[in-house]
């Protein structure tokens, strides 16, 4: 079996699929693994390095893909700037492991199902513990948190710790975090280590002892129903635990100095929690990192990708922050993906083992035999074709 590395072509990014060391590890069980030439430059990765590690250097991306059986990717397929796009360059039939975020990509899931593609997404694994190896929305979401905390820290006009000196002595910044899920407890962790007095809140109040054991002050709402959605995720709340949420979060935010917004519904989309009233009611020089700005935002005044500044706040929403950690995050989405290829590889056949059976290939598959097999995914699409399936 041939695996195709190609450079990622989304703008901004700067991870690739596979590092060296993980190539090593996959053409020791028995796979060919072919890299784009320069797919792991920007991570800091040389061509020479892949070669060293047993990798072969393929010029250009149709060749490369046009001969692959297996494609490792980090982002959805998208169109070239030549106007082809990456799916028509896969040889039908073939197959694709990438972070996909299909319900947000379904134009690229069409096609792969159009192209025969059998087709997984990393960021739909389920959240068992023997997928935790295989979870790049984790691995990523953990550089999140920490890079959104040194981005409150480089733009709030005060130190984080407390300091004291002979010109007197500065309390420590009070920082806010809202989602405790991985990229939250990681900035809870991260703001704790800065010295920063830290206090957070999630809609699963399961989760008040992981917020205190990464040394956050837990706090929060009485629910009138949970809002637990299972596997780690948490679901939208109900119109009254709505309000009760949107009162809690006015009266701490006009409090602190920095809130760090990461809550997704289901992992994917941004809740909009923070909206005009509640900015204006900040203090003056207070910061909001909008780390929701990927799956659209959490506060309704953001603009993705920048920074604004509302009432003296100032308001960032950072997109794609792992790239901004390329050879680390490179290096775990690597992880993931090799020990995703490993739990299915069939030495004695040395092929990859399609077992329908197994909950992980199963919850994870977007795309096979023509069609889209991702229950989510083909909800998503028969609301954008107005209920047509």
């Amino acid at each position: 079996m041939k695996i195709a590395v190609p450079i990622e072509i989304r703008a901004g990014e700067t991870r690739v699929a596979l590092d060296p060391d993980s190539c090593k590890k996959l053409i020791g069980l028995g796979i060919d693994v072919a890299v784009e030439a320069g797919a792991g430059a920007l991570a800091h990765f040389s061509d020479h390095t892949y070669q060293e590690a047993g990798a072969t250097i393929v010029g250009n991306a149709a060749t490369l893909l046009g001969e692959a059986d297996f494609v490792l990717k980090v982002n959805a397929p998208q169109s070239r700037p030549d106007g082809t796009h990456e799916v028509d360059l896969i040889r039908p039939g073939g197959m694709l492991l990438a972070s996909l975020f299909p319900t947000r990509n379904l134009d690229a899931v069409k096609r792969m199902a159009e192209r025969n593609l059998t087709v997984f997404s990393t960021d739909c694994i389920p959240r068992t513990t023997r997928a935790q190896a295989m979870d790049t929305l984790s691995s990523q979401a953990n550089i999140v948190g920490y890079k959104g905390v040194l981005i409150g820290a480089m733009e709030l006009p005060k130190y984080f710790p407390m300091f004291m000196t002979a010109a007197g002595t500065t309390l420590p910044a009070k920082v806010f975090v809202i989602g405790a899920g991985v990229a939250g407890l990681q900035a809870i962790a991260t703001a704790k280590r800065l010295g920063a007095s830290v206090t957070a809140t999630d809609v699963r109040p399961e989760v008040k002892e992981q917020i205190e054991s990464v040394g956050g002050k837990y706090v929060g709402i009485d629910l009138k129903q949970g809002a637990s959605a299972g596997g780690g995720y948490a679901m939208e709340l109900s119109a009254e635990d709505k309000a009760l949420q949107a009162k809690m979060l006015a009266d701490h935010c006009a409090t602190v100095d920095v809130v760090i917004t990461t809550a997704l519904i289901g992992g994917v989309f941004a809740p909009k929690l923070l909206d005009e009233t509640l900015v204006h009611s900040m203090k003056p020089g207070s910061v909001i990192v909008d780390l929701g700005a990927d799956g659209g935002g959490n506060c309704t005044l953001s603009k993705l990708g920048t920074t604004v500044e509302v009432g003296g706040v100032k308001i960032i929403a950072p997109l794609n922050l792992p790239a901004t950690l390329a050879t680390h995050a490179s290096m775990l989405f690597s992880r993931n993906l090799l020990n995703f290829m490993t739990a299915f590889w069939d030495r004695s056949a040395v092929r990859f083992n399609l077992d329908w059976e197994d909950d992980i290939l199963k919850g994870c598959a977007v795309t096979h035999e023509g069609k889209v097999v991702h229950a989510p995914t083909l909800k998503a699409l028969a609301q954008a074709q107005g209920g047509k399936a």
